[in-house]
């Protein structure tokens, strides 16, 4: 009897629970980054180098030394230093090639470890496919050599020709060494002696920098950290925190906080790529398109006389075929006042437009004043 009942309930206590869940009111999601996604830490960056060298060992793929007076010049000091004079003899040679070398210097990098190298063609080389590039020295902005790079070049393109076809994917040119260079000087930072620390936004704005500097002051339960512009927040290191900031950008950067940003749209009329922001909004306004295409194809015939014939030539005949094409079907669509970034997306490709008109439709509604956006062209 007792477990008809329970039987006879059960139908009834799961309509009231999921009557409930109907009945809660709906969470907004929220787009909650940390901080560590949108900040870097003032002092805490990549150091750029570069060098000059040279890849050996190239199978007939290397620079030609009359089109490339650079290689040859290297090539006769390099070989100088190892006490081999090639002044004043003519050098054919094609497995050599000059490349310029390029690295960036993470921070708090200690002398002796490694970073990757990227190498990159400066004559007219073929491939660097094979190649071993001799040891290159790689300068900062203030002229120091802080690393050294030597090894075998690794790339992932490949150029194959013969005398009817040739066949290339990706790029020979230009090539990569893991771990190919070792770090010989330091650059100093001392972070753990800093009573201050700047965090810099990688999208400035007001809104999110006060947001940010709310968010610390809570987790922190002082007023820490203040928001100096829309790009830098000044954060004043806690008593319990001196001496150990690693510690405290480890919690700090695990902080979320919702970002805000402008109301822009991003037009790349190169390639079609349009990106609408959120917060994009436009005012009323009648859109119509419409699209006027003229196609002339050009169809030469040959005209030549008859066999046997001693008189006429051959000659080429132009043969031209023009068409016009008018829309007929354009229309006129309305745009509400405030519709929002759906809206405006249905709406366009209720047009049945493509990328290149969309361009113009956002250029044409910017242009009335009904684009409450900030437009920007790449």
């Amino acid at each position: 009897m007792i477990r008809d009942l329970e039987k006879s309930h059960r139908p009834i206590t799961l309509f009231l629970f999921l009557f409930l869940c109907m009945m809660l009111p709906a969470q907004p999601a929220q787009a909650l980054s940390r901080i560590k996604d949108l900040a870097d830490v003032e002092g805490v960056r990549d150091n750029m180098l570069v060098g000059y060298g040279l890849v050996v060992g190239l199978d007939g793929t290397g620079d030609s030394l009359r089109n490339a007076p650079f290689t040859k010049q290297s090539l006769e000091s390099m070989l100088e230093r190892m006490g081999v004079n090639t002044r004043g003899t003519n050098l054919k040679t094609e497995n050599v090639a000059a490349v310029m070398v390029t690295a960036n210097l993470p921070p708090f990098s200690t002398q002796g470890s490694r970073m990757d190298v990227i190498i990159s063609s400066l004559g007219d080389a073929d491939s660097l496919r094979g190649g071993m590039l001799l040891v290159t020295p790689l300068i900062g902005a203030d002229g120091e050599i802080y690393a050294v790079a030597q090894g075998p070049v690794a790339i992932g393109g490949f150029s194959a020709s013969g005398q009817g076809s040739s066949v290339t994917k990706g790029v020979a040119t230009s090539g990569r060494i893991a771990n190919g260079a070792i770090i010989e000087r330091e650059i100093g930072f001392k972070l753990a002696s800093m009573d201050t620390l700047r965090l810099s936004l990688r999208n400035p704005d007001f809104t999110t920098a006060q947001r940010m500097s709310q968010t610390i002051n809570t987790y922190l339960g002082t007023t820490a950290a203040k928001p100096l512009n829309p790009t830098t927040v000044s954060l004043n290191i806690p008593l319990k925190y001196k001496g150990n900031i690693v510690s405290l950008l480890t919690e700090i950067e695990q902080l979320r906080v919702e970002p805000d940003q402008p109301a822009r749209v991003v037009i790349d009329e190169q390639s079609g790529i349009i990106v609408i922001g959120q917060d994009v909004r436009v005012s009323q306004v009648a859109i119509a398109q419409g699209n006027l295409t003229i196609s002339v194809r050009e169809s030469p015939q040959v005209s030549q006389p008859n066999a046997f014939s001693k008189t006429g030539e051959t000659t080429t005949v132009p043969r031209t075929d023009i068409t016009v094409d008018e829309s007929s079907d354009s229309r006129l669509m309305v745009l509400n006042v405030g519709v929002t970034l759906q809206s405006l997306v249905d709406g366009l490709n209720a047009l049945g437009v493509g990328p290149q008109d969309m361009i113009a439709i956002l250029q044409a509604i910017k242009a009335a004043g009904a684009l409450q956006a900030e437009v920007e062209v790449m």
